[in-house]
């Protein structure tokens, strides 16, 4: 009897290391298989942002790691209710570019809570822990779009404003940039938002021609709403000076057609490509910049 217990001590001994010998090389948890980016984008009716969705999927392909996207279609509360399934699921990191820089705050706390880290892409969040924010310098392209103006029509113009989605950062960047020289150098009569839309900024153009028939430039603080502009312009004969900004297809063919007098051009792929090998750094534990800058052109015919 005591031999037979022996036998059998030995026996469950030799199993039991034999199952802890099967453990001695764990998976690792950062290798790049693992690792998968939620990416949350503001909307893809805007060509810009398709072409960030589409540097963020081309860089996840190329690097062999997971992306998981969502679009929130100029929509809030369904940009927080997206994250918030995002976070359910658990992702290495989330990459959000964000609706309205303050609603967003919500989301990015969530995520802090869920030890989950967040970048913002193109626009910022107004609070929350962010890691790391890329973007274009909107101050800047602002200030290029209102010195392009200065430049070629001389100061003291009549010029007009057509003002992206209110709360969002990009909108209120890129308006103090412009206005930092248009106050002092040109003679601004109108500013109105357009919310970064090709429809809205047609019918926002239309109202501020009518109502201000003196104005001969407009600065669009996106392309969309530029090419808005243009048909206004055309519907109420005139010529204008028209500045976009973002640099997507159709504005840069607006440009080469002479229809539009420049676009300050950001470079969307490169953002969501820059966007997603960082996600990959933080996700592996690596430190990155707080803030990453993607440059501007000032494209012109």
């Amino acid at each position: 009897m005591k031999k037979l217990l022996l036998m059998m001590m030995s026996l469950c001994v030799v199993l039991v290391m034999a199952g802890c010998g099967g453990d001695k090389e764990p998976a690792k948890a950062d290798t790049k298989s693992d690792v998968t980016i939620g990416f949350s984008v503001s909307t893809l009716n805007n060509p810009f942002f398709v072409s960030v969705r589409d540097g963020v999927e081309a860089k996840a392909k190329e690097m062999g790691v997971n992306v998981k996207t969502v679009a929130a279609q100029d929509d809030p509360a369904k940009q927080a209710n997206d994250i918030q399934d995002l976070i359910q699921q658990k992702v290495s990191v989330l990459l959000i570019n964000p609706v309205d820089s303050a609603a967003i705050v919500t989301s990015v706390e969530a995520a802090n809570k869920a030890g989950i880290p967040v970048i913002m892409l193109d626009r910022s969040s107004d609070g929350g822990d962010v890691v790391s924010l890329i973007a274009s310098d909107n101050v800047k392209g602002g200030e290029m779009a209102a010195q392009h103006i200065i430049d070629k029509l001389g100061e003291g113009v009549v010029v007009a404003e057509l003002e992206g989605i209110p709360g969002a950062s990009a909108s209120r960047e890129r308006g103090e940039g412009f206005h930092k020289l248009a106050d002092s150098k040109l003679n601004v009569v109108a500013k109105q938002n357009a919310d970064f839309d090709r429809t809205k900024g047609l019918t926002v153009a239309e109202n501020i021609l009518q109502a201000n028939p003196d104005v001969r430039a407009i600065f669009a603080q996106n392309d969309e709403m530029a090419l808005g502009a243009i048909e206004a312009a055309k519907s109420a004969g005139k010529d204008l000076f028209i500045v976009g900004f973002d640099g997507t297809a159709d504005g840069m063919k607006a440009v080469a057609d002479g229809k539009m007098a420049a676009t300050i051009a950001q470079q969307p792929k490169l953002m969501g490509e820059e966007g997603l090998a960082n996600a990959v750094k933080v996700a592996k534990g690596e430190t990155i910049e707080d803030h990453i800058a993607v440059p501007l052109k000032l494209v012109v015919k």
